[in-house]
């Protein structure tokens, strides 16, 4: 059950990626969307599998989303919904996968 928001976040960040690089021709938007979509679905295939490090792995990934969605907030002062979008979806996935590497680790 765990898998399901890597593989759904993978799928919305390589639509995001590849729909940003179509409107303004961003090639960071399509590398960053595809990189990071495909690390998501490589964790949620891990998780899926009860293999080692998926949920850390998604973890990392979710770190990575959020971190690098908050200079985006910051410079637009919070008025685009793109970023706001992003940190709010890297926030809930770093909220989420901390419970489960605490929950898989502690027992917890």
């Amino acid at each position: 059950m765990a898998e399901h928001p890597s593989f759904t976040l993978a799928g919305l960040l390589a639509v995001g990626g590849t729909a940003g690089y179509m409107r303004t021709r961003s090639r960071p938007s399509l590398v960053a969307g595809l990189g990071l979509g495909l690390s998501y679905a490589y964790a949620g295939y891990l998780i899926k599998g009860n293999k080692d490090y998926g949920t850390e792995l998604a973890l990392g990934n979710s770190v990575l989303l959020l971190g690098s969605a908050i200079p985006r907030v910051v410079k637009t002062r919070a008025r685009a919904p793109v970023p706001l979008g992003l940190a709010a979806a890297g926030a809930l996935a770093t909220f989420y996968y901390q419970m489960k590497v605490r929950e898989f680790r502690f027992g917890v």
